[in-house]
């Protein structure tokens, strides 16, 4: 495959992007955006994890919401959210976001949330009770939980799935060699698993994968890697240029994919049977959320 831009290495200077890699300015939704999320005192993954495109989101009066605190309890080494022992989980913290997501007129609301190994349940009766508030407040919205891996434990998962989320999204952010490197205290088969116990204990629930670009990984690594999250039934993907977060202590960007690779990967992953796949340079796993889980449930009817 040739390529019409050309390829960026990490011998390139940091100090310049590639001309791909520009984000739109703020506009005064976005100011209100920020204005009610502050009022209700509520995180995001937009601003606790530097996405680039808190921008275009808040302008478009969409967020996603990270619950259960700011501080994590892991360290992964491509994460700009803070490590540190968390405060308690905040009971009314599941009403203050329904009321967000329902003033801003969300018709897919995203939750995540920090992982929080130091709770017995990890957090997973906080996703049901977020769900719960969020459905009898927006009845006629659908949700997408984007949840750490509850290390594996069925009983916990099980928790989310029966809260009835439409999406269930896990990522496995990278492939299974630079695993360790990118997030040591997670596992790539522990990842795959928490996506086919999820689908088998609700098949109805659409199961959800994201994994990001510019690590180091090899196309055959990326492709062995749609591969297994298929064989483990997982139906939508996102791919994503990954993006240094800070300074030297975050790992390094080795290579900025151009656009039309993105599309090369998505058609490759569309190929193996993923029911929906957004692929491109700002691509995170909730960006445009709503347009993939139509376009996956418009494929399935």
């Amino acid at each position: 495959m040739t390529t019409s831009l050309p390829v960026i290495t990490a011998e390139t200077p940091r100090r310049r992007l590639p001309p791909w890699l520009k984000r739109p300015l703020p506009s005064r939704q976005m100011l209100d955006t920020r204005k009610l999320l502050d009022g209700l005192k509520l995180n995001t993954v937009c601003v606790e994890a530097r996405c680039p495109n808190l921008t275009e989101c808040w302008s478009r009066g969409t967020a996603t919401f990270m619950i259960l605190g700011e501080h994590c309890t892991r360290r992964c080494h491509f994460c700009a959210v803070g490590t540190k022992k968390p405060e308690p989980p905040e009971a009314d913290e599941p009403q203050r976001m329904a009321e967000a997501a329902a003033h801003l007129g969300l018709k897919h609301v995203v939750i995540t949330s920090v992982a929080r190994d130091d709770l017995p349940d990890e957090g997973a009766g906080h996703f049901a009770a977020c769900i719960q508030e969020t459905r009898t407040r927006l009845p006629e919205a659908t949700i997408e939980v984007l949840v750490p891996d509850f290390h594996g434990k069925p009983e916990l998962i099980r928790i989310v799935t029966e809260a009835l989320p439409e999406v269930y999204n896990h990522n496995i952010e990278t492939v299974a060699r630079l695993q360790k490197k990118a997030r040591p205290a997670a596992r790539y088969e522990r990842s795959l698993g928490v996506l086919r116990t999820a689908k088998e204990l609700n098949p109805r629930i659409k199961t959800k994968s994201g994994i990001m670009v510019g690590l180091g990984e090899t196309r055959d690594e990326l492709i062995q890697t749609f591969h297994d999250l298929r064989e483990y039934g997982c139906e939508l993907l996102t791919i994503g240029q990954y993006l240094q977060p800070g300074g030297d202590k975050y790992l390094a960007v080795e290579r900025f994919y151009p656009p039309d690779e993105f599309d090369e990967l998505a058609e490759v992953a569309k190929s193996l049977g993923f029911e929906a796949v957004a692929s491109g340079p700002f691509v995170r796993s909730s960006y445009f959320a709503e347009t993939l889980f139509v376009e996956s449930d418009v494929l399935r009817r």
